[in-house]
């Protein structure tokens, strides 16, 4: 990218194997609204999906939004910096999510099969004595 005019067009991108989808959806935006490689890359930063940015009410507005009329099994959660970034968002947006019956206050097991409610298969191995 260095070698890009940050203030011309976006020149051909070559194909590569990695990110073809999201190397697209880049293109298109840029050749869509016309945008330079600068504002390309102030538009898109470092990650070019969903963000949401504000309160932790507000946060949390938008989570429970997603969740019930898109649909969603979960989320990817970024931060723009570690641990700061994480920790506000266990110190005060997982807490409202909390309050909203969203996210879960305590763990069913020790496993993801146990927070998951499925049993555990026969092992051919091992005889299990319960």
């Amino acid at each position: 990218m260095s070698g890009f005019d940050p203030d011309g067009p976006l020149p051909d991108i070559p194909e590569t194997n990695a990110g073809k989808s999201g190397r697209q959806r880049a293109i298109d935006l840029a050749h869509r609204e016309g945008l330079s490689v600068r504002q390309l890359a102030q538009r898109l930063g470092g990650y070019g999906g969903l963000s949401f940015v504000g309160t932790p009410a507000t946060i949390a507005d938008a989570m429970e939004e997603w969740l019930l009329t898109e649909g969603s099994d979960g989320f990817n959660i970024m931060f723009p910096f570690l641990p700061a970034g994480l920790d506000a968002f266990v110190d005060r947006v997982v807490p409202e999510l909390q309050r909203r019956g969203l996210f879960r206050t305590e763990y069913e097991g020790t496993t993801l099969r146990d927070h998951l409610g499925l049993r555990r298969p026969e092992n051919r191995f091992f005889a299990t004595t319960a």
